[in-house]
């Protein structure tokens, strides 16, 4: 059942995208040993983080290390640049076919998202250095926001109703608007207006996140992480749109989903503590022996606020899965 349910995401997936021929086998091959690199790559920073730094994040630090920070960047950047090249994706994908012209101004509005992102990221840090408030209240307020990005980024449930919604609002719109007898300066604009709003969501997404990660390790650590992630969307985007090639969407989102997962664990018992010593939260201390690997890698504390904290975020990430599932079997029937 579980197989059959992910072939019919797939199969949804794969209706929004452009018409592409099926990968060559050697391209399959490629993308399968680059993902199996970048898994061993990872996973050998792990280790080499936990001899060298006694893993992350450190339950006696204020702040996580470098490696964490970058990483947990890379991949929400990464994870979101992804859905925005579907978005996209979805998009173009009858214009290429038959107006030429009409997918520049919708790659123009999603290049002018991506600056309205940048200056967002300017005002919001801009309005976060003129709060007068303590710096631990602002973390953890921080902390809470960024929580609240995670869940609903890795929400399942909100995904269906953004695929089927928010997408098919956008490709109804674009269409209205191509065969509209207006101005064709006024299609141009229209069609700006839809490359810009169907990404910039993304953008703004990832900018509220990264606030508590900034004010954490600075400015010049998160960006590194921001590069990677870009570095990999932009991969990902010279694959689909230039070499027209089909990759594995979906198992692409699932892992970078499995990933996240891991981050919203970090990040809730990161800001649980955040909130206890900024007197937001009591605490309840458990007189449980956990092993060192879970406090330095999961943040996992003995605290009964903490681990009530990280059951229910992963509680609500998990239902909204067979949430979704339920009713994409319902709607079926």
């Amino acid at each position: 059942m579980k197989k059959i349910m992910i072939e019919k995401d797939e199969e949804a997936i794969e209706s929004i995208l452009p018409g592409q021929n099926d990968s060559p086998v050697k391209w399959k091959g490629l993308i399968n040993f680059a993902l199996v690199v970048l898994g061993i790559c990872v996973v050998g920073a792990l280790i080499w983080q936990g001899i060298t730094a006694a893993g992350n994040p450190d339950p006696t630090s204020d702040h996580l290390s470098k490696f964490a920070v970058v990483m947990d960047t890379g991949i929400l950047v990464f994870r979101e640049g992804l859905e925005a090249i579907l978005v996209l994706a979805a998009l173009t994908a009858s214009l290429v076919r038959t107006q030429q012209g009409y997918w520049k101004p919708v790659s123009l509005g999603a290049g002018l998202s991506f600056l309205a992102s940048v200056a967002t990221w300017f005002v919001v840090v801009g309005i976060i250095s003129n709060i007068n408030a303590p710096e631990l209240d602002i973390q953890a307020a921080t902390g809470l926001l960024a929580i609240i990005v995670l869940l609903v980024v890795m929400n399942w449930f909100f995904h269906k109703i953004y695929w089927t919604g928010w997408i098919s609002h956008h490709n109804r719109r674009k269409q209205e608007i191509v065969d509209s007898a207006k101005p064709t300066s006024v299609v141009f604009k229209g069609l700006v207006l839809i490359g810009f709003t169907s990404v910039y969501r993304e953008g703004f997404e990832v900018v509220l996140f990264l606030q508590n990660l900034r004010l954490k390790a600075g400015s010049h650590v998160v960006l590194e992480g921001v590069a990677i992630g870009l570095i990999l969307t932009a991969m990902v985007a010279v694959l689909t749109f230039v070499a027209h090639q089909k990759l594995p969407y979906l198992k692409m989102l699932v892992m970078t989903g499995i990933m996240l997962g891991m981050v919203l664990v970090v990040m809730v018992g990161e800001s649980v503590q955040e909130m206890q010593q900024a007197n937001w939260l009591g605490t309840t201390t458990l007189h449980i022996n956990m092993p060192d690997w879970l406090n330095t890698w999961f943040a996992v504390y003995p605290s009964a606020e903490s681990l009530i904290a990280q059951l229910l975020s992963i509680v609500i990430v998990i239902g909204s899965y067979f949430l979704a599932q339920h009713l994409n079997t319902r709607s079926s029937r």
